[in-house]
């Protein structure tokens, strides 16, 4: 089927007892037992299992090619249960670029538990530099937060294969209707169900998808399961919905995108701008190769410092000022404050999420919060 199908039909099923359309929501905690003390249904606590996150993750693996996924409660959820079932001592190796998120909770929670650095993914030598024998995992994040760099999944994989390493990819700005890394040959993909596939900025949830099953995989299961990092089935149900508009509410992100990327990027105000769909991006030709979209998130840099970018984000009507990205709304933030004092983003840059407002009148705030200043 293609993806539009899936996401409509893959995490739904027609209730047995009802006979209703749209699955209902199973909130119990608990189910009950046969007379010889088994389950009848498969479910036994909702910790461990329920209808909501079996739809879910249903829908989830089929999306990415995938054979089975696992829903938490937040993407570093999702992320923190993939460092948790490496063994202690295990290397990463992550992008130097890396969401901050992420990169903060390996410093902060695996420091003196797993070994990691922070490189340029994206250069060959270096990464084959840095690679030592304890190495386990490649994380990449492609495109990358903030600065939309695009790393080349199948290169990438083939360095990890010589040396039976896994690769992980953050899917996050892509969403599998743009890329979908485990066709490049990745052996996990991350989600922050938050995002795209919540697509109303109004529920929380993260996401991994898994090529095959193997023991990682079932160490993955067991986090999940034994640490108790799931979404609700309130949760379950809502991102479920959310996800059968997913392939046209994307379409519609990545067309304004566009647009106003090409808008911005003949401004004289505009330094720079950072998204894989304009010639002008070093890695467009690797994007061409490896996406089918090229997302809706993108970043500029203005000329005048983190002054006139300041000013730029407070002159803005139609675009609101905040923290994430995937929604029906545009935001926009200045991304270097928000991550600390050890980022490596110019603080003359501010990020988008594009929404699905008309892109004219979209084009008219931006035009008019750099006329302003």
């Amino acid at each position: 089927m293609k993806i539009e199908t899936i996401a409509i039909h893959a995490g739904n099923h027609v209730d047995p007892v009802s006979k209703s359309v749209i699955q209902p929501i199973v909130m119990s905690t608990t189910f009950e037992r046969n007379a010889e003390g088994g389950y009848d249904s498969g479910y036994i606590y909702s910790r461990s299992a329920n209808p909501n996150r079996t739809a879910l993750e249903t829908v989830l693996a089929q999306l990415e090619n995938g054979v089975e996924a696992a829903a938490f409660s937040s993407g570093n959820a999702a992320g923190m249960s993939v460092f948790q079932a490496l063994e202690p001592g295990t290397h990463i190796i992550c992008p130097d670029d890396m969401y901050h998120g992420l990169r903060n909770q390996l410093k902060a929670l695996f420091n003196g538990i797993l070994e990691f650095d922070f490189i340029d993914v994206n250069d060959e030598q270096v990464l084959n530099q840095h690679i030592k024998s304890n190495t386990g995992l490649i994380w990449i994040e492609t495109p990358s937060n903030p600065l939309l760099k695009i790393t080349d999944i199948k290169k990438v994989v083939s360095i990890a294969r010589e040396k039976n390493i896994k690769v992980v990819c953050d899917n996050t700005f892509a969403t599998p209707v743009c890329q979908q890394p485990l066709t490049l040959g990745a052996d996990l993909v991350m989600h922050s169900t938050t995002k795209y596939f919540g697509g109303h900025s109004d529920l929380m949830g993260g996401a991994l998808i898994t090529a095959e099953k193997s023991e990682f995989w079932d160490k993955i299961r067991n986090v999940q399961t034994m640490g108790g990092a799931i979404p609700s089935p309130m949760d379950c149900y809502y991102l479920t919905r959310s996800i059968k508009t997913l392939p046209y509410r994307v379409k519609g992100h990545v067309n304004n995108a566009l647009l106003m990327t090409n808008f911005l990027a003949s401004h004289p105000e505009v330094e720079a701008v950072m998204y894989p769909g304009l010639s002008s991006h070093p890695q467009h030709d690797i994007a061409r190769q490896q996406m089918s979209g090229f997302g809706a998130m993108f970043s500029f840099t203005l000329k005048g410092g983190e002054a006139k970018a300041r000013k730029v984000i407070n002159s803005l009507e139609i675009f609101t000022q905040a923290t994430s990205l995937g929604g029906v709304e545009s935001l926009i933030e200045h991304r270097a404050s928000v991550e600390g004092p050890d980022t490596k983003t110019p603080f003359n840059l501010l990020r988008v999420s594009i929404g699905l407002e008309h892109i004219d009148d979209l084009i008219a705030d931006m035009e008019q919060a750099l006329a302003a200043v």
